[in-house]
């Protein structure tokens, strides 16, 4: 498959999506995201990022980060993991369509982390139905947390375990997929991860997220 000119870099689209979430925040809708709904006779679509997010109701992407019809392709399952159909569906958006930003977003107050910690702390052989299958996704990079200290202090633990967990869908993206890291290598893919907390509306990019440069002032004189 020929990959296409990326619609816009990873970086105009952070940048985008930090704006749309700023005006998320502060109870503000962009008009382009509101007059988008009245394009639903669009024959193709030019997402500007793939979100991997929670199936949480509280955390719809598209709100969250105020974009509108065509802008994201969402990828929503329990927990944000990554399994073999996400890499697959974020491999076919990149390619496909040529988006360069790729974004796993987890939030406060994840059911999916809550339910993999009771597991770690089930006594073995309990039962836990087709959820089991979320948990052994998630289970991987908490486990050793809830060993440590922050067993000690519950919401910490839920915190870092969020954070733990996102942090290995990101990795595991970059570096599960030949398609993502080719793409990463020649064509400037950038995975990063993030964190929505439910209570402000705020997303934090923390992991991935590369630097900008300070800018030189030139005494020109």
């Amino acid at each position: 498959m020929t990959t296409p000119v990326p619609v816009i870099s990873a970086h105009e689209a952070l940048v985008r999506l930090r704006e749309g979430n700023a005006r998320y925040a502060q109870n503000v809708r962009s008009v382009d995201a509101l007059m988008s709904h009245s394009r639903r006779d669009m024959a193709s679509q030019s997402p500007i990022a793939i979100v991997i997010g929670c199936s949480d109701s509280r955390a719809p992407a598209e709100i969250v980060f105020d974009q509108g019809l065509g802008d994201l392709f969402v990828i929503r399952v329990a927990g944000n993991i990554v399994a073999p159909s996400q890499i697959g569906s974020v491999e076919f958006a990149a390619e496909r369509f040529g988006t360069r930003l790729v974004v796993v977003m987890g939030h406060t107050s994840c059911g999916a982390i809550d339910a993999t910690l009771e597991v770690i702390a089930a006594p073995p052989g309990a039962r836990h139905g087709n959820m089991q299958s979320i948990v052994n996704r998630v289970r991987p990079a908490i486990e050793a947390l809830a060993r440590t200290e922050l067993a000690r202090d519950p919401e910490r633990l839920r915190h870092e375990s969020m954070r733990a967990n996102v942090r290995a869908s990101v990795n595991h993206l970059r570096h599960g997929s030949d398609v993502i890291e080719r793409l990463a290598e020649d064509d400037n893919l950038l995975v990063v991860g993030a964190e929505l907390d439910l209570t402000t509306g705020i997303v934090d990019f923390f992991e991935g997220v590369p630097e900008v440069p300070k800018l030189e002032l030139v005494d020109k004189q």
